[in-house]
C-alpha cells in the first residue's frame, strides 16, 4: 500500500516538472484514504513556502478541519526540506515516507545543505543576520497566553 501512495506523490511530481513547476509532489492518506495532495507551486502562486508537503499539510488540514494530523501518514517525492520537516512536526504527522533523498535533490541543483548547516549556528553567525532586541515589553504576548484559560494548546 505505502508504494502505491509514494507512486501517486511521484506522478504528482513528474506531472508538475513536465510543466512549469517544481519535481515535487506529495500525498496525506488517513485511514488509507488519499485526504490531500498537491506538486510543488513555489513558482506558480509565487510564494517560496509553497512546497509540496506544505500544500498538502494545509489542505489536509482543511479537509479534516485540524490544525493537527495525528493519524495522517505523508508520502513525499523526495525527503523533505528543513522547512518541510519543521511543518511535519507542527502538524504531528504519525509517519513520513519518501522516495528520494537530499542528496538526490542536490544532484537536481535543489541543495538545501546550507540550510540545515545554519540551523545549527547561533543566530548571530548566520548568513542572514539576525539581531536580537531586547524589549522591554517582548515577553507580554507569553504572559498574555500563559495567563489564558481558554487557549488551545498546540
Amino acid at each position: 500500500m505505502h508504494e502505491t501512495f509514494l507512486q501517486q506523490a511521484l506522478q504528482l511530481a513528474a506531472d508538475n516538472a513536465d510543466g512549469e513547476g517544481g519535481p515535487y509532489g506529495a500525498v496525506i492518506v488517513k485511514d488509507n484514504r488519499v485526504i490531500a495532495a498537491s506538486a510543488n507551486k513555489v513558482t506558480s502562486a509565487i510564494d517560496p513556502t509553497a512546497h509540496a508537503e506544505i500544500m498538502a499539510i494545509r489542505a489536509a488540514c482543511m479537509q479534516l478541519n485540524d490544525f493537527r494530523l495525528t493519524g495522517c501518514v505523508l508520502y513525499t517525492s523526495c525527503e523533505p526540506c528543513p522547512m518541510c520537516l519543521g511543518a511535519i512536526y507542527w502538524a504531528r504527522l504519525d509517519t513520513v515516507y519518501y522516495a528520494c533523498n537530499r542528496f538526490d535533490a542536490a544532484a537536481a541543483n535543489f541543495d538545501d545543505s546550507f540550510i540545515y548547516d545554519e540551523i545549527n549556528l547561533l543566530p548571530q553567525h548566520r548568513r542572514i543576520p539576525m539581531l536580537h532586541i531586547d524589549l522591554p515589553n517582548a515577553r507580554k504576548p507569553f504572559d498574555i497566553w500563559n495567563q489564558k484559560a481558554d487557549k488551545i494548546p498546540y
